[in-house]
């Protein structure tokens, strides 16, 4: 394939270079220094585009590979409000976008035990939920798209929580709302768990990242699956086949 990166972040520069050592060209860089390049033509050279950039930056930089009609893999997370609007524009257009909050294979194997245990505990309200993420110092978002879309399906399989809220520890909250304890720590990749406590037991699901390399892997097997596809796709399509999944929540 022929990629146009948009992003030159950790994130970025690790999807360059593992693209190509598995034989692809990363043909275009863009980052702010340089984003006054980006235009139709320039876009139109690439087979997709992957963009790892800000929550600011998102949206319009995809608007723009949509009118170019080139694939987009957008792994940027925090532009949640715009979500159903970008889809609906992509839908509308026949363009090609796949985004997700989390691209690893472990961490969306994680939001389908998650999902899962939810539903396995509907019956038993003794049990209360809590999510905790852990990330480094330089995420910009806080909660991190992955905990946001835990929450989000933990919350669609539990009618009783309505809202989930950042909180500490410390903290009782309100028995409708899900706690998301969020911490920012050293160079952290990232750490998510959901617990379920109950006054006899617990029980918990967790992943941890050692390294960038399962966002890295993912995120070229999206840009990979994502060629000859029209229409907006997440990570669950690519691995499990579940056309239509739930939106994520970035």
């Amino acid at each position: 394939m022929n990629i146009i990166l948009l992003g030159t972040g950790k994130m970025g520069n690790a999807v360059a270079d593992k693209a190509i050592a598995s034989g692809h060209r990363v043909i275009h860089r863009i980052n702010h220094e340089n984003r006054h390049q980006i235009n139709t033509a320039l876009l139109r050279e690439g087979d997709v585009v992957i963009e790892f950039t800000r929550p600011d930056a998102a949206v319009e930089n995809l608007y723009r590979c949509l009118e170019a009609g080139v694939p987009v893999v957008c792994g940027t997370t925090g532009w949640q409000d715009d979500y159903e609007e970008v889809r609906r524009r992509f839908i509308e257009a026949d363009g090609s976008l796949l985004t997700a909050t989390n691209f690893s294979i472990g961490v969306n194997i994680l939001f389908q035990l998650n999902q899962q245990l939810a539903h396995w505990l509907k019956g038993y309200t003794e049990y209360k939920p809590a999510l905790h993420e852990i990330h480094h110092t330089r995420k910009l978002d806080k909660p991190s798209g992955t905990a946001v879309t835990l929450a989000s399906d933990l919350m669609s399989n539990r009618p009783e929580y309505c809202a989930w809220a950042l909180s500490d520890k410390a903290e009782k909250p309100a028995d409708y709302v899900l706690p998301i304890h969020s911490e920012r720590m050293g160079d952290v990749i990232g750490v998510h768990e959901v617990v379920w406590n109950s006054p006899i037991d617990s029980i918990s699901i967790r992943h941890e990242a050692h390294n960038r390399d399962g966002f890295v892997i993912g995120a070229l097997l999206a840009a990979e699956w994502l060629q000859n596809r029209k229409g907006v796709f997440g990570m669950a399509d690519v691995l499990f086949g579940k056309k239509g999944a739930q939106a994520p929540i970035l």
